[in-house]
């Protein structure tokens, strides 16, 4: 009788930390896909006309939310902003203060990212995935693999993406977005609705 009785509070324990659990699923979850500097990214997600999920899967991707990840490239700060990368974008974006010691900043790097995120979505005509190809291997390789029939079919959007780090990276973007989406109910609409900003 003992026995069984153990046995039932045992069911009975497990029972109620799996509800635990399942209730706590997305706190757990936040702890591995944080959404960290959250404000920048709505502020300059906003002001640049880009989806915030979008940037926090870069981030996310790119960094893990680390202010001083470096990579093997020197691409450094939240979005792996390159030095040459870094110094164009602030001639474009009238940043004459602008020192590469700075690109660890969160607010700056987040929003040089954001800028060059729809520089790139408006040079592509909102094909993200071109945009994300660009961002990770450059845009004069993106439009050379445009214009070769054996990775894209229209020469608007990639078929085939020779390179196995960016067809990998475009993959992972992609299902962070999803995620990040079903994560944080961050509505886009409102997120979107500061001021805009052209790109010639």
């Amino acid at each position: 009788m003992k026995v069984k009785r153990h046995i039932k509070w045992g069911r009975l324990l497990v029972l109620i930390l799996l509800i635990v659990l399942l209730i706590n699923l997305g706190n757990i979850a936040r702890i591995f896909y944080p959404a960290k500097y959250i404000n920048h990214i709505k502020k300059y997600a906003a002001m640049y006309q880009v989806d915030p999920y979008l940037i926090m899967s870069i981030i996310k991707t790119e960094s893990n939310f680390d202010t001083e990840a470096v990579s093997n490239k020197n691409a450094t700060g939240l979005m792996q902003i390159m030095r040459p990368t870094a110094f164009w974008l602030a001639d474009r974006m009238n940043l004459s203060d602008f020192s590469y010691e700075k690109i660890t900043d969160p607010e700056i790097n987040i929003q040089m990212g954001c800028y060059y995120i729809a520089y790139l979505l408006t040079l592509y005509d909102g094909n993200v995935d071109n945009a994300l190809a660009a961002y990770n291997a450059g845009e004069g390789t993106v439009d050379k693999w445009l214009n070769d029939t054996e990775y894209s079919k229209d020469g608007k959007s990639l078929t085939n993406i020779p390179y196995p780090e960016t067809k990998h990276y475009i993959e992972k973007v992609n299902k962070n977005i999803k995620i990040y989406r079903f994560l944080y109910k961050v509505n886009t609409a409102t997120a979107l609705s500061g001021k805009s900003v052209a790109f010639s």
